[in-house]
């Protein structure tokens, strides 16, 4: 089975399953599990933080029990609780995994770039009251888009020590108070969008230059590049599959403009 999650990430440690801390997927394992008898456990495209959202996360799970699986969108909305939501659930191929077939995931931040903060938004996006030069944003991030050892941009290392990553596309526009940064890649490090974010944002403020990206992904220490951003204006916007499917939602905080 696959599923689309949406998720509202503020009230949630991350999405996965922790002892002890109210989770994405152990909130949607549990319902699931009551819903259909049997216990189930679930692969999500994307392990997102504390405080990160998703509008086309991905899951997916096996099942022995028959249901009436058109409905169970409908059924999962009426007993989740209101900050997770799920659409598109289909019946797929058995190798079909949320995480492991996935072929470019796709992350949106949102920025409110204004001299006021917004109490609405405090957990929606992330207030830079300096004005930014998305000129200067556009040319820092040129520099990152192809295949790179991205290991200054990340936080963790994973198990196998690789670092390198394909970003194919990193957009920034102005969407009146916000600026709206879009990164697709075949994958992604431990905070690598919000080390990304980061350092751009330094560049459009001024306090660093955007001819110094290739140095920093040549240095392949977190310390050369810039601040990490917040994880309230991180979405998970989409992920693509093989198969053709593409869960990309626009995160509705941009259809408000403040």
């Amino acid at each position: 089975m696959r599923a689309a999650v949406e998720y509202d990430g503020s009230r949630f440690c991350g999405f996965q399953w922790q002892p002890s801390v109210r989770t994405v997927a152990a909130t949607l394992e549990t319902e699931l599990s009551r819903m259909l008898d049997e216990p189930v456990k679930l692969t999500g495209a994307g392990r997102t933080d504390t405080g990160v959202h998703a509008s086309g996360q991905v899951v997916s799970f096996t099942t022995a029990r028959s249901f009436p699986f058109e409905r169970l969108a409908i059924a999962l909305n009426s007993s989740l609780p209101p900050d997770v939501s799920v659409r598109d659930v289909a019946v797929v191929a058995p190798e079909f995994s949320a995480r492991f077939t996935a072929r470019e995931r796709t992350y949106v931040y949102a920025i409110l770039n204004r001299p006021d903060r917004s109490a609405l938004l405090a957990e929606r996006a992330y207030h830079v009251y300096r004005p930014l030069d998305l000129a200067r944003m556009r040319e820092a991030a040129a520099a990152l888009v192809g295949t790179h050892d991205f290991r200054s941009f990340c936080a963790t290392v994973p198990d196998n020590g690789i670092t390198v990553r394909t970003v194919r596309a990193l957009e920034i526009e102005r969407r009146e108070a916000f600026v709206r940064v879009r990164i697709s890649a075949d994958g992604f490090l431990h905070r690598m969008v919000r080390s990304i974010v980061g350092t751009l944002v330094e560049c459009g403020v001024g306090r660093r230059q955007p001819r110094d990206l290739p140095a920093m992904l040549e240095a392949r220490a977190r310390a050369a590049a810039g601040l990490t951003a917040p994880p309230h204006g991180l979405y998970l916007a989409g992920v693509k599959y093989e198969d053709g499917y593409d869960s990309y939602a626009e995160p509705p905080v941009f259809a408000w403009s403040p």
